[in-house]
């Protein structure tokens, strides 16, 4: 403890600092540092509070600064840099996110420390874990629209992601080095006695959960044949080929959604939704990767479900929560939020949330979507982005039960600017792309209202 609390002094271009080791755990070679004081300072202030309730200007510099004094005082500046825990009910919106060319957003990848890479058009920008831009890649592809990214145990040699993407317009699965502005190669579906198929575009893409797991990524051609293809996203060969199906019809559509659950056993989840003249209509599958065949199915409206009561009320977005190993959906007509227990499927398999102070479902769920992240259901209406939070569960191996609490995240003339067409989240953010809206939003718990809730707790 007596070295931990060591006072230094410290000359920064020729302004005299004193501090602790415990502060600034890795010392300097020399006492005098021929370095920027005013930023040296900021740096100080931040490492010894641990966090700030007032915006950094350049953030991205004053990390870069660090560098200088070691890779602790990097770990401890981001921290103070990153905000608090995201709580869907006291989240605001931070800032907005544009793009200096195409600032439409397309697609949107959000990692697990909080940056982001988003498409625009046919460019991929990049932005670190306190939002400063990185770099943008101009691809081949007109238009992206699917995005993902390798996780960082994949790219370790990359300060900037390996980002993953298909577009509806060009064929194939193409990856793309953003450090080196390289594209890395195209996977393509092949099959020697169908050659259309080499044409076949990417709907949704998995990223891989693991060193040693592929990356899932479904295609479809041009005459509707789709399926799911299992990369090795180090060699960018193919090693499996799961759910292949005509797409003739709703139930064998190409899938829109595909989520990679490893806490499940590795099993793979898959949705496809669309929208006609008489209300939506999909399906959702839970398949075995390694022995290729389906493992629970169900399709709405229809199946085989009892509940006749909800019969025609079928679902307009599905995911999967690897986490919670629970399906979270919002259903088109009545706008009610189900969920189901990976672990418990059966042919009717939903329970409906709801919460004594809002009518749920309010606002329909036509055009709505829904994600789920640390225990919380998003769920992005006409009306406006709600959020459901657990209050309690008796049971902790049930997953829908106990109480809810439902909140409205944005208010009504941020619903106003454009419904929401994707949400993503990453680290203690959350990411929203808008109908008709440049940039993209970010949703973040302010330390500031953090604070104020912890020192007025609710009455309830």
């Amino acid at each position: 403890m007596e070295t931990e609390q060591r006072r230094v002094e410290v000359n920064v271009g020729g302004r005299h600092f004193e501090t602790t080791t415990q502060t600034l755990p890795v010392l300097p070679t020399t006492t005098f540092l021929d370095r920027d004081p005013s930023l040296f300072s900021d740096l100080l202030s931040l490492l010894r509070s641990s966090s700030t309730t007032s915006p950094i200007p350049n953030p991205s510099r004053l990390i870069q600064e660090a560098s200088h004094y070691g890779l602790p005082i990097q770990s401890s500046l981001r921290s103070a840099l990153s905000p608090p825990p995201l709580l869907g009910f006291d989240a605001s919106l931070s800032t907005t996110l544009l793009p200096a060319s195409d600032p439409f957003a397309t697609a949107l990848s959000a990692a697990p420390d909080g940056s982001l890479c988003l498409a625009h058009a046919g460019v991929i920008s990049s932005y670190d874990s306190t939002l400063a831009y990185s770099r943008s890649l101009r691809t081949h592809l007109d238009r992206i629209t699917s995005l993902s990214r390798l996780p960082c145990f994949l790219s370790q040699d990359s300060p900037l992601p390996v980002a993953v993407a298909g577009s509806l317009d060009h064929p194939g699965l193409h990856l793309y080095d953003l450090s080196k502005g390289a594209h890395l190669g195209t996977v393509f579906w092949s099959d020697p006695s169908d050659t259309r198929l080499y044409k076949a575009w990417v709907a949704a893409i998995a990223p891989p959960s693991s060193a040693s797991s592929p990356l899932f990524a479904a295609f479809e051609a041009a005459h509707r044949e789709n399926c799911i293809l299992c990369v090795d996203p180090t060699t960018l060969q193919v090693t499996g080929e799961i759910g292949r199906q005509s797409g003739i019809a709703a139930k064998s559509a190409a899938p829109n959604r595909v989520v990679h659950l490893p806490e499940l056993g590795g099993l793979v989840f898959m949705s496809s939704v669309s929208a006609g003249p008489f209300g939506y209509s999909g399906y959702m599958r839970l398949w075995d990767p390694r022995s290729g065949d389906p493992v629970w199915e169900t399709s709405e409206p229809g199946g085989r479900s009892r509940n006749s009561s909800r019969f025609g009320d079928s679902f307009a977005d599905v995911d999967a929560d690897g986490e919670q190993l629970a399906l979270y959906k919002v259903c088109w007509k009545s706008g009610d939020v189900g969920v189901a227990d990976l672990r418990k499927l059966s042919d009717d398999p939903w329970i409906y949330l709801s919460d004594s102070d809002a009518a749920a479902g309010a606002g329909g769920g036509v055009s709505g979507i829904v994600h789920c992240y640390k225990g919380q259901v998003f769920v992005g209406r006409q009306s406006g982005v709600e959020v459901w939070s657990q209050l309690d569960n008796a049971e902790p191996e049930s997953v829908g039960g106990g109480r809810w609490r439902r909140n409205w995240m944005d208010g009504e003339e941020e619903a106003k600017k454009g419904f929401v067409r994707q949400m993503e989240a990453g680290g203690d953010r959350l990411f929203l792309r808008r109908q008709g809206l440049d940039g993209v939003q970010v949703w973040q718990t302010s330390r500031s209202s953090r604070q104020v809730s912890l020192l007025c707790p609710s009455s309830s």
